[in-house]
């Protein structure tokens, strides 16, 4: 018998480091469209018509993949769970935070995703947190404090509207975050990612439709091209191309680590915004994004604790 060792891959490793980046880019970008979503139309319905059409295009990738579309009692249960906290919860908080608080802020306040993620992998999945995640997540904190200070100040909300919107911006880092961590199980890990999120994305698709009627009534459209770009968008470039890599990343690095993209996802929507919203910087928001980057830095070059593993 020799003894081996295996460990949790460093999150700068190519094959993770690269999905990690590109998830971060594309949802840095839905900030800005998702801005423009909230207009006439109610969060409810417009969240509901983004995962009709993930759901849709999940299914297609599905087919194209030529995976099977079934799964068993547990695995649509657990499809289930994930529709109702991922795809429903999640993103009915995040639009409606937005109706009282700038995108702005509400994308700093999910870079405290790491956080709850962190928590519960210890709690339910037994992840150990190590002392470099530890000190890396300090640093970004103080860099996430500085950037959520310079959106307020920049905020026109009152300060009531501020503790309303980050209530609801909690309740959806909440929601993500059970998700999340329900991701990394080992039950929810032997069901192909895919197949699973086509199901979840379904799920959530129809809870949102219940939730919207119930609440404001039939469903509210709006004739605006960019409005319905800005769903395809959304639906299929921010849902399907990402959930699959984000999830998958869960799977090999833990929920903690993972949740990292959201500390980056602020910084890239402040670099787009410079872009097509001719947006300043200052002292306070550079500071806070040099914070945030080095934190990121040092925090997911942690490797898990190495485990003995006895082969023959």
């Amino acid at each position: 018998m020799n003894a081996g060792e295996e460990s949790e891959p460093s999150l700068l490793t190519p094959r993770i480091l690269i999905p990690f980046l590109l998830v971060s880019l594309i949802w840095g970008s839905t900030w800005l469209v998702i801005k423009d979503q909230i207009s006439t139309v109610p969060p409810s319905w417009s969240v509901s018509y983004r995962f009709i059409i993930a759901a849709a295009a999940m299914f297609v990738l599905v087919a194209y993949k030529r995976l099977s579309f079934r799964l068993d009692r547990t695995g649509y249960l657990f499809a289930l769970i994930l529709g109702l906290f991922q795809f429903s919860f999640n993103f009915n908080f995040v639009y409606n935070a937005e109706l009282f608080i700038t995108s702005g802020l509400v994308a700093v306040l999910f870079a405290l995703l790491m956080v709850p993620n962190a928590l519960m992998g210890r709690i339910f999945l037994g992840h150990k947190i190590s002392g470099a995640f530890l000190g890396g997540s300090a640093i970004a904190a103080v860099g996430i404090a500085m950037l959520f200070w310079h959106e307020y100040r920049a905020s026109p909300a009152s300060l009531e509207q501020v503790l309303i919107g980050a209530a609801l911006a909690f309740g959806g880092i909440m929601s993500a975050s059970i998700a999340n961590v329900m991701q990394a199980g080992q039950r929810l890990k032997s069901y192909p990612i895919i197949t699973v999120l086509a199901w979840a994305m379904l799920f959530g698709a129809l809870i949102n439709i219940v939730l919207s009627w119930v609440t404001v009534g039939p469903p509210v459209y709006e004739t605006r091209a960019a409005y319905w770009g800005g769903i395809v968008y959304l639906g299929v470039i921010g849902s399907v191309v990402t959930f699959p890599l984000y999830f998958s990343m869960i799977r090999e690095i833990g929920p903690g680590k993972a949740a990292y993209s959201s500390v980056l996802v602020p910084v890239v929507a402040m670099i787009l915004s410079t872009i097509f919203e001719d947006y300043v910087w200052t002292w306070l928001p550079a500071g806070g994004a040099v914070l945030a980057m080095l934190g990121l830095i040092v925090a997911l070059r942690a490797r898990k604790p190495k485990t003995p593993r006895i082969s023959a």
